[in-house]
């Protein structure tokens, strides 16, 4: 029987707090929100066991080791800032002492795991910089280096991504136009890596090894907004998901 291909992706969830002031008086409604539908569609098309963790979970239940990660052939960290897997809710309230999960994804990584972390305002670095994953064990696992600043892009005009390396596997069977993305986080590649995709003057999608492992960096959006529907229903869409988790998962 063949071992089932299982991937965890943490984050792509979020909570909206609106305050509705109507003349004198006022009221507040609270929306609960998941981005992570187009992608997790893609991988469950392609045969992978997806795992999901919305932030709020991932925030006390992603795994503290490398060897508890090395269940799953991939990690994927979406929109997730680097403050929800460093303070664990019992080390925050209660002065807990537990382990640097940032630490175990870098080590999990290095024994040959796959990586992969996907832009947004609360990845790479993202807005006012609060994605603070700038000199961290992450960043020494990513193929790419960080700025120390609010690194995006916004490019609500629209901007095309264009395929670098076409004999990458990532982009196979990928030819032809990508619809435009709305934004992206900029990052620079670090040297002996492959840049596979750009957008703009900056890189899209820059692939590379730490270790016995491999990680991808993905720099914008899976899914609105700075990924518009023209590109979540873009017929490459799943392929180009499904050949970036392979390729970081040697699968």
């Amino acid at each position: 029987m063949t071992a089932k291909r299982r991937v965890l992706i943490a984050g792509e969830s979020w909570t909206v707090h609106s305050i509705h002031q109507k003349g004198f008086d006022s009221f507040s409604t609270t929306e609960y929100a998941e981005g992570v539908r187009w992608l997790q569609a893609a991988l469950e098309g392609a045969g992978w066991e997806v795992h999901y963790q919305p932030s709020h979970v991932a925030a006390r239940d992603f795994p503290f080791t490398a060897a508890a990660l090395a269940a799953y052939d991939c990690v994927i960290l979406s929109d997730i800032g680097a403050n929800t897997l460093l303070l664990h809710p019992d080390t925050f309230t209660k002065s807990i002492p537990l382990g640097n999960r940032l630490h175990a994804i870098r080590d999990y990584v290095a024994a040959g795991g796959g990586l992969v972390m996907v832009g947004g305002y609360l990845t790479f670095q993202g807005i006012e910089a609060k994605g603070q994953y700038a000199g961290t064990a992450i960043e020494e696992a990513l193929p790419v280096t960080l700025e120390r600043s609010d690194d995006r892009v916004e490019s609500p005009q629209g901007v095309t991504p264009r395929v670098a390396l076409s004999d990458h596997p990532i982009v196979a069977g990928l030819d032809g136009a990508w619809p435009d993305l709305l934004g992206y986080n900029r990052v620079r590649q670090k040297t002996g890596t492959d840049l596979v995709a750009t957008v703009g003057p900056d890189p899209l999608i820059v692939a590379g090894t730490h270790g016995k492992g491999r990680a991808v960096a993905f720099t914008s959006d899976c899914g609105p907004h700075w990924a518009p529907p023209p590109f979540v229903e873009w017929d490459g869409y799943a392929r180009l998901w499904a050949q970036i988790i392979d390729w970081a998962a040697r699968k």
